[in-house]
């Protein structure tokens, strides 16, 4: 029965964060994540950094979280929106399939990511490039 309750209340605190983060529009992107660095929250500690370029281009590399002994550490694809969500696929990552993610305003420096997959994370703001 314990265990119920911590999963209702996990569920409760996910949504009533989503209810209180404004979502992207495709504006906001454009706006505040194009032509930026955008460092996710890996769950073992760190931050993976993925650069949006102006133009479609999207990169990222793992080699300073030391993915390349189990991946290909870096690697290049396009960006683009639809619907008001961030899309993106890579070359090799994820075995080159789109996704797309729907994104909420945390704080002027981080957001909250859904995946078209339903996994979900955080992630901080950058620089612009």
């Amino acid at each position: 029965m314990r265990s119920i309750t911590v999963m209702i209340a996990a569920v409760l605190a996910a949504t009533s964060l989503e209810a209180a983060a404004e979502r992207y529009t495709a504006q906001d992107i454009r706006d505040g994540i194009v032509g930026r660095r955008i460092f996710l929250a890996v769950p073992f500690g760190g931050e993976f950094p993925l650069n949006y370029r102006e133009g479609g281009r999207v990169d990222g590399s793992g080699e300073a979280l030391g993915l390349g002994r189990f991946a290909k550490p870096n690697d290049t694809g396009n960006w683009w929106i639809e619907a008001d969500r961030l899309c993106q696929r890579f070359r090799s990552w994820y075995g080159g399939t789109p996704m797309c993610f729907d994104l909420y305003r945390i704080d002027d420096k981080r957001l909250k990511w859904i995946r078209n997959d339903g996994k979900a994370g955080t992630a901080r703001i950058g620089p612009r490039l």
